[in-house]
This record gives structure tokens, C-alpha cells and sequence, in this order.
């Protein structure tokens, strides 16, 4: 449950917007009818989608496919904090946190009891809502704690979760963003009418109960955003791009004023007007009959009656005559943020701004791509359109290097936007973006999960899907002149709006302070008759299919190197994989040598023109460097297989030292490795490290200053090109046999007569954790987040089926009982978790990890949360049996396919296993006892040492609180990180 993350996903939004299907089909609005339903299709579909609108103005969105047995759903409400009362803002997200609570039917243990005291916190939460003396609030919020605790006595926790989770749901969550609120899950094909029941009663009239400690989940949320650098350059971009538009005025989480004053009476009344089916949409692609599946859905959701939705003023937005530039401080790197204001998603020109933003950067061959960032002048560069309804937008976006100042990064940015408006970009730009759309039709067509959200994301935007998948076409017929005239019309050198990015103390932070709530009873033993009934209903059971290693994999051979291959039925794309078993702690200069790669050429060929090449034949290629494995990966159109196959051999044996490019390299990462300890995710990483391996640790397994410094292009150089000569393997799924792959790679990979063996010149072993000790790490936030770590025992495959039970009884999931008792019960953390973590080869040792973030007032009561369940694991009956069925629903209905089987393979040689551990677990973890696990908590977590990874503000955990928890070890960025 979460507000939508608006930068990392506003390239796949706009992405999604628009399908596209082969180039010249004809796509045509038809209308048909089938079981007594009409419904609405276009010709050439790659979706098969049928549009259905029931009588009550329910839209419905049917898209089958059977390649896997499941479903994905989206259930959506165009609703989101653009339509946010002025006075609660933040209401849609914490009313989409509010419908996992149940109804009258179901999350409570005696309605009759539970409704009068329900009633009450409503008048409270008026009153306090009402009441600005803040002695009196203080009173108000403690009778509203007081009855909520009462309330909560026949409340039945996540029993939401618990439903689906029962069923083999994965997925179960939901986001809120501008203009939506989706509910999602993906559940196996045979509990589709579970599903729906659960779903129409969910709607039907949910009960805000449990609030309190919702909403304080929320303002962890908050609280983490405050934390967010990106957070707030993208909220400080939005807010000066629509001052007069909602989507500028008022963030999707809300002010700290509005959520420290909500009113149950306002979520009620939002609920009203935005949940009703003519403003809702429910999308389905998956394993199903689109003619049973309609009629289901009807029945289940005929109950909703049609009304008007509130009338949506778009705040219209006067064009920027001037740059507004604007700063934002916080402990991150510094970095720049430039936005153009566009037309909404519906538009000609929003679907142009689509393309506009592949010919910035696309990855390889856009002009960000091969003028900032191959030529190294930036650290980070990046262009990537955000489609909205009422306004689209244009976001560049900029990392500096060393020495350079952020008004540097903004004219290099705009120079790229300058070189589109006088048509200075390659003739053939546009069509090799054609190329590469057309395959990224047939990859988003490979899972149904993909569809789905395509889908969706067109409904919520009100996007035509006609005019989707007519995309292709239409820019295949743009010329250049129509690109110059776009940018001359909407990109101009003073219609923008700049953030920078300062690093600094953000002293307008304001938190939002921990209240006073006394933990409330999760109830997990309760029932509520509506799930007793939901259980009883029938489903066919899904039969599993396991891999047989011998059978789904062909085995050929190039020369001495081992050729495994899965034949692509559906398509005609290509993956190709050279796979090294050795990386990073053999070599460190090897991931330093692949990343060099990116900025060479060959003899013949400059590095530019490579990456423009690969991007014509619409294919890609990726080398990394692991710890211990290493991955040279291409992909594209089998049709193109043996030329992207002998452009990448060409650069990897030909590739020229370039002392230009290999300083600008060197600049750049020590750039970047300073940056890394400004990022607490990263610090984190390393924390992590130091705690299971020691001091010296795979994470600061990395080159000096001095050494980087020493480093020459030819030492790189001599590293790629003397790659193949060691031992690897070939993995491939593609339309082209076993043997054809052989046929295809004999003139183009050329070995030697014999192979080296990788030397193995490092090797980290995970040290016993022997005593509680605190590892900490200072950074200046708000939160403070704790993560738990012990080496255990070494691998042991038998214990498999145990582990897997007991992590989803125990911490995987929103149901589970750390999530229930830190998150639900006790409101100490937004983020909580805790697993066994099985190892990834068979020479090391299992770990247990534990995490929880939170506010910084709250760390010594979170931390002894955990490890009270650390000590003792609760039983709940009613959980267990969940946890089981689930965990064997869910191994049914997957299905590992295409070269997830090749990937299964090599895992299960690293672990020493011949066969698909996933039967022992299906077969072998229903047999098990609460006891079962009991012991297993007992031999591996209770009594333990751990490892306390600690990142937080020196001045808001005090050193007294750590030293409850362990041995505290305050660590240098130095230590850390090794340089």
C-alpha cells in the first residue's frame, strides 16, 4: 500500500501508454456479442482485449491469455489526489489503505459490538479535527487511543490479506497516484470466483476500523518522504510546473497539517462520490474464459449503483514565459531537475512528447544517450516523458561530475533540447525507435502481468486503446521537420522549470511526531464467518509442473563450451547469455573493465556508432561483473541474431584503448563512489557486508584511491580481451534449436584450443556471529532503519520446505506475524519484515535478516518488537493453515518458463541439486506441524546473536538505545566502503 513513486516509474507510464502492434495493421472499433453480453474490440489486438460496460456503468477490461495459470487483476478507481478535498489532502491515500480492513462481514469478530464504538472515534476525530488548543487535542487523542483499543478487541487484523494469501495470491498491495487508486493482485485462474466475492463485498461498504494505527502507518510514510530526496525535487517540480492545477497544489500523500487532522466523515463522503462504477474500471489478463468471467463479474458487482461523479476542475496553467528555478537541500549528492509542460495523455502531441523523449535517451542511441552520457560529460543523464491526464511533462534530468556546477549539467541539458529544435540528430533516429518499439510490443505481450497494466494505465488516462496500438504507424510517418516544429513549439530556452539539488541540511523539515498509541489486539485466532465461507467455496485444483532438468533443457556443444538452450515458441525474440563463473572477488578490475566498455570503439568503428548500430537491429547488450559471476547478455530480434551476435564479439576483441575515455572514466566513478556514501540505501548495502563477512568484505572489495588512480587503459583492455579465452558457458532462448544456436555461434565465437581456468584469488567467508553488537552508520533523516543479521548454519537443502513455510507464516507478507504485530498491532513501523534466507551456492550459510524502518522516536520500541518475536514465535492456528495453503496454491499455479528455466538450472547446480527443489517444498511443507516451525524458530533465531545494522542520525538515536540491542561499533564511510 503505497503512494505511487513518481520518478523511478514515469518511463514505464509513459512507455505503457502506448503499445503499439506490427507496423500496417489496420485497427478498427468493432462490436460483438457472446454469452449474452456485448462488448466492444479492435482488429489486430495483440491483447485480445474485450471492452465490456455493464448496466451500472461498471467498465470491464477482459484480456486472455493461457501461458500460465494465473491472473493478474487490477481493480481501479479514476480517483486520486487531484481530486483530494482542498481541506484532506492525502485523503485518497489513506482511504486506499482504509479498504483492507474489511466491512460489516468481514475483519470483525461481533459487528453488533464492535459498530458503537466505531461510532464514537467518528465524533472524536471530528472533534479533535475541529479543536486547535493543543492541551485539548492531547486529551481527545488520548480517548480516541483508549476506545480504539476497545475497538480493536473485535477487530480481526489483515483479515484481507489472510483471504488472499489463502488463495495463492502474490502481489496484494495497492497505489495512489494523481489521478488513480488501483487495488491489485495476481491470483491463480482457479479462484476467480473467491476472488470476486471477496472483492464485491470489499466495495461494498468498507468499515474504517482500525484507523488510528492505519494512520499512523501513513505518517511513517510521510515521514519517509521527508527523507526522499527525489521526493521532494519531484514535488518542488510539480508544484512550479501547476500552480493552478491540482497536481502541483497538493502531493498524493499530503500535507502534515491535513494528516494530522483527518476526519472519518470526509474518507466516507470521498467514497461516495469516487467509488461507483461508472468512475471504476476492473482489468483481468490472465488464464480465463472472457464469456464466464464477464458474467461472474456482473453478478458479483451488480449491487453498485451508477451516480455522478463530482465535476474535476482542471486548474488550466498559463504558458512560462520565464525559467523558474527553484533549490532543494538534503543529504544526497547534488543533481538537476528540468521540466517542460506538455498537453494531456489523450493527446496528438502527448504521444509525440512519447517519441520526442526516445530520441533524448533511450538507453543507447538517444542524444542524451550518446552526447552526455557515452562521451562521459555528465555523471547520470536522462530524459523521460510523464503522460497525466489533464497536462503531460518533459523531465530531464542531470548528475554533476566532478568539478562541474549544476548551471554546467543545465546547459548541457539544454543544448541536447536545442540540437532538437535545428533537426541536428541522426536522419534515421526515428525509424530505429520504430524498430525498437515493434519489439517492445512482443515483449510486453510475453506476460499477462505486463498487459494488464497497460491496460489499466490506459483506462485511468482515458487513452484509447485504438489509438495505442496505431502508435507505431503514426511515428513511422514523422519526418524531421515535424520533430523540429514540435520542439520549436514546446521546448524553448525560457518555458521551463530548473530544481536544483543542493546538498545540505534541510531545515524546513518539519516531521510528523509520534503519538501516544497503546498497542491494539490483532484477534489472529478470529474468524469471521464471510472467510469461513469464502474457504468453503469450490476451486479445481491447479496441477504443478516441475522442470526436468534433462528435458526442458537442450545440452549441445560449442568446442569445449557448453551450450544450454530453451527453444521460444511464442515469438520472435532472442536472449543470449555468456556466462562466467567468476567475478569481482577474482578480479576487481573486471567490473571496472566492463563498464569501460560502454565508452569504446573498435579500429573501425567509434563507440557512438556501435550504439547506434545496435539500436537499428533494435538490440541490446549488457556485461556484469558480480561477486562471483559475470554476465554478458544480448537481445533482440532472431532475425537480427547474427549480426548483434558479431557487432558485440567485434567490439569485445577489438575494443581500442582510449586513455580520453578512460580518464573521463576515472573521474566520473570516483564521482560516484563519493556519491555512495551520501546514499543511506548503499551505506546500508555495506553495513550488510561488514556484518556478514567482516572488515574485510566483498562490499569494500574494491580498488584504492591509489590503485584506481595507477589503473591503465590497457589493464582494462587486456581484461576484455581475454574474456572468452576462460572457461564459460553459452545460454540461449530464442526461436532457433540447440543446434542451430551452434550452428549460428561456430564462425562468429571463436575459442581457443583450450580454455583457462578462472584463478580464484579471494575468497570471503561469512564469519560466526558471536555476540549482539550494533554497527552504525551516521546519516542525517528523520527515519532510522534497523536491519537484523546472522550467519547461521551452512546450507542444508532438507530444511527447504520448513524455511519456506515458516517465512510466509512469519514475515512474508502483509498477513504475516511480523507484519501484524510491528505494523498492525503496535504502529512502530510503515516498512517490516523478517525471512530465512537460504544462500545461492551450497558452500555457504544460511542468514536470517530482519528489517525494520521507523521513526526515529520509535527505534528503541521497534527494535524490542522484533526481537520479542525473535525470542518467542505466536501461534495462530488460523495463520498456519493459511501460510500452508497458500504456499502450496501459489507453487502450483507458477510456472517457470522461457529462460527462467536455464536460470533455475544453474541455481540448482550451485546448491548441489538435480532436481526442482519447488516438489520437495509442495510435497513436503503441508505434512508439517505448528511444532514443525516452532522448532525451527527455536534451533535458528531464538537465544541468537545478531548483527544490528543501524543507519540513523547520531542526533536522534541516542548511543544509550543501541547499547540495549549490542556492543556498539560506530563505523567511517571509510570502513565501509574501502576507499
Amino acid at each position: 500500500m503505497n503512494f505511487l513513486k513518481k520518478i523511478t516509474i514515469a518511463t514505464s507510464i509513459a512507455a505503457a501508454s502506448f503499445v503499439g502492434n506490427a507496423y500496417g495493421q489496420n485497427f478498427q472499433w468493432k462490436e460483438a456479442q457472446s454469452n449474452g453480453y456485448t462488448y466492444k474490440y479492435v482488429t489486430n489486438d495483440p491483447t485480445s482485449a474485450r471492452y465490456y460496460t455493464l448496466k451500472n456503468g461498471l467498465t470491464v477490461i477482459l484480456s486472455p491469455t493461457n501461458k500460465d495459470p494465473r491472473i493478474q487483476t487490477y481493480i481501479a478507481t479514476k480517483a486520486g489526489s487531484k481530486t483530494d478535498p482542498a481541506d484532506h489532502t492525502g485523503l485518497a491515500h489513506y482511504l486506499e489503505h482504509m479498504l483492507f480492513k474489511g466491512t460489516d462481514q468481514f475483519g470483525s469478530k461481533d459487528w453488533s459490538k464492535e459498530k458503537p464504538l466505531l461510532d464514537q472515534i467518528d465524533a472524536l476525530y471530528e472533534k479533535y479535527n475541529k479543536t486547535t488548543d493543543e492541551s485539548k487535542r492531547k486529551q481527545i487523542y488520548k480517548e480516541i487511543d483508549r476506545v480504539s483499543g476497545e475497538a480493536a478487541k473485535y477487530a480481526i487484523a489483515n483479515e484481507y490479506d489472510k483471504m488472499l494469501a489463502g488463495m495463492g495470491a502474490d502481489g496484494t498491495n495497492a497505489f495512489t497516484s494523481f489521478e488513480q487508486t488501483v487495488y491489485t493482485e495476481d491470483i491463480p485462474s482457479n479462484v476467480v470466483d473467491k476472488f470476486l466475492a471477496v472483492q464485491a463485498e470489499r466495495f461494498r461498504q468498507p468499515v474504517l476500523r482500525l484507523f488510528h494505527t492505519e494512520l499512523e502507518a501513513v505518517y511513517e510514510e510521510k515521514n519517509r518522504s521527508l527523507d526522499d530526496d527525489g521526493d521532494k525535487v519531484f514535488d518542488m517540480m510539480f508544484a512550479n510546473l501547476f500552480p493552478n492545477n491540482n497536481y502541483g497544489k497538493q502531493t498524493t500523500i499530503g500535507t502534515i497539517e491535513h494528516l494530522k487532522n483527518p476526519s472519518l466523515n470526509a474518507i466516507r463522503e470521498y467514497f461516495n462520490n469516487y467509488y461507483v462504477p461508472n468512475n471504476m474500471g476492473i482489468i483481468m489478463s490472465g488464464d480465463f474464459n472472457p464469456d464466464e468471467v464477464i458474467a461472474k463479474i456482473d453478478k458479483a458487482f451488480s449491487y453498485m449503483k451508477s451516480k455522478p461523479v463530482p465535476t474535476y476542475n482542471v486548474g488550466q496553467e498559463k504558458p512560462i514565459t520565464t525559467p523558474v528555478v527553484k533549490e532543494v537541500t538534503g543529504p544526497n549528492p547534488e543533481s538537476l531537475m528540468i521540466g517542460f509542460r506538455f498537453p494531456g495523455a489523450t493527446t496528438k502531441d502527448a504521444r509525440l512528447l512519447n517519441l520526442v523523449g526516445n530520441m533524448l535517451a533511450n538507453g543507447q542511441a538517444g542524444l542524451i544517450d550518446l552526447d552526455l552520457v557515452k562521451k562521459q560529460k555528465l555523471l547520470g543523464a536522462y530524459a523521460f516523458p510523464y503522460l497525466l491526464k489533464d497536462y503531460s511533462v518533459l523531465l530531464l534530468q542531470g548528475k554533476p561530475t566532478e568539478g562541474q556546477s549544476l548551471d554546467d549539467v543545465k546547459n548541457l541539458l539544454l543544448q541536447e533540447i536545442d540540437k532538437l529544435r535545428k533537426g541536428e540528430f541522426s536522419d534515421d533516429l526515428i525509424q530505429s525507435i520504430v524498430n525498437n518499439e515493434k519489439k517492445a510490443i512482443i515483449q510486453k505481450d510475453e506476460k499477462y502481468s505486463s498487459r494488464a497494466g497497460i491496460l489499466m494505465d490506459e483506462f485511468t488516462s482515458d487513452i484509447d486503446h485504438k489509438t495505442s496500438l496505431e502508435y507505431v504507424d503514426e511515428i513511422s510517418k514523422l519526418t524531421k521537420k515535424d520533430i523540429m516544429d514540435f520542439a520549436a513549439r514546446y521546448l524553448q530556452n525560457n518555458n521551463y522549470v530548473a530544481v536544483y539539488k543542493r546538498k545540505g541540511e534541510d531545515k524546513s523539515i518539519v516531521k510528523v511526531d509520534k503519538p501516544t498509541i497503546t498497542p491494539v489486539s490483532v484477534n489472529r485466532e478470529d474468524q469471521s464467518p464471510f472467510l469461513k465461507k469464502i474457504d468453503e467455496m469450490p476451486e479445481n485444483a491447479i496441477a504443478p509442473v516441475w522442470l526436468n532438468f534433462d528435458k526442458d533443457i537442450s545440452k549441445n556443444k560449442l568446442g569445449n563450451v557448453e551450450v544450454l538452450s530453451v527453444k521460444n515458441t511464442d515469438n520472435a525474440l532472442f536472449r543470449l547469455y555468456y556466462y562466467f563463473d567468476s567475478g569481482k572477488w577474482n578480479n576487481k578490475i573486471l567490473p571496472l573493465a566492463t563498464e569501460y566498455l560502454e565508452y569504446l570503439g573498435t579500429k573501425n568503428k567509434s563507440s557512438e556508432a556501435i550504439s547506434k548500430e545496435f539500436y537499428k537491429l533494435a538490440s541490446s547488450f549488457n556485461v556484469s561483473a558480480g561477486n562471483e559471476e559475470t554476465y554478458v547478455s544480448l537481445e533482440g530480434l532472431n532475425e537480427n541474431f547474427d549480426k548483434t551476435v558479431a557487432l558485440f564479439e567485434d567490439l569485445i576483441k577489438n575494443s581500442q584503448a582510449d586513455n580520453e575515455a578512460l580518464n573521463a572514466y576515472k573521474a566520473r566513478l570516483k564521482k560516484s563512489r563519493a556519491d555512495a556514501k551520501q546514499n543511506k540505501g548503499i551505506i546500508m548495502a555495506g553495513l550488510r557486508s561488514y556484518a556478514q563477512y567482516g572488515a574485510q568484505n566483498p562490499f569494500n572489495n574494491v580498488l584504492s584511491d591509489a590503485e584506481l588512480d595507477a589503473l591503465k587503459a590497457e589493464d582494462l583492455i587486456n581484461v576484455l580481451h581475454d574474456l572468452f579465452n576462460h572457461k564459460h558457458k553459452v545460454l540461449y532462448y530464442g526461436p532457433k534449436s540447440g543446434t542451430e544456436v551452434v550452428a549460428s555461434l561456430t564462425p562468429i565465437h571463436k575459442l581457443p584450443g583450450s580454455l583457462k581456468e578462472w584463478s580464484k584469488t579471494k575468497t570471503f567467508t561469512q564469519i560466526p556471529t558471536d555476540k549482539n553488537k550494533v554497527l552504525f552508520a551516521h546519516y542525517d533523516m528523520v527515519q532510522a532503519e534497523a536491519l537484523w543479521v546472522r550467519n547461521a548454519d551452512q546450507y542444508n537443502s532438507s530444511i527447504t520446505p520448513t524455511a519456506n513455510l515458516f517465512n510466509t507464516y512469519f514475515g512474508g507478507g502483509m498477513g504475516s506475524i511480523v507484519f501484524q504485530t510491528i505494523r498492525e498491532s503496535k504502529a512502530l513501523a510503515y516498512s517490516t519484515y523478517s525471512y530465512f534466507s537460504l544462500p545461492s551456492k551450497k558452500e555457504d550459510k544460511d542468514m536470517i535478516i530482519s528489517y525494520v524502518g521507523t521513526q526515529a522516536d520509535k527505534f528503541g520500541e521497534a527494535t524490542t518488537a522484533m526481537n520479542e518475536l525473535l525470542m518467542s514465535l505466536p501461534k495462530s492456528d488460523q495463520l498456519f493453515e493459511t501460510a500452508k495453503s497458500g504456499l502450496k496454491k501459489t507453487i502450483a499455479s507458477e510456472r517457470i518458463t522461457q529462460d527462467g528455466i536455464i536460470f533455475t538450472y544453474l541455481k540448482a547446480q550451485r546448491l548441489g541439486n538435480n532436481s526442482d527443489i519447488r516438489k520437495n517444498v509442495y510435497e513436503q511443507a503441508p505434512k508439517l506441524s505448528f511444532g514443525d516451525i516452532n522448532t525451527f524458530h527455536d534451533k535458528e533465531m531464538k537465544g541468537k546473536n545478531y548483527t544490528y545494522c543501524v543507519v540513523a542520525s547520531q542526533d536522534k538515536v541516542k548511543e544509550s538505545e543501541m547499547q540495549k540491542l549490542g556492543e556498539v561499533k560506530k563505523l567511517s564511510l571509510q570502513e565501509i566502503f574501502g576507499y
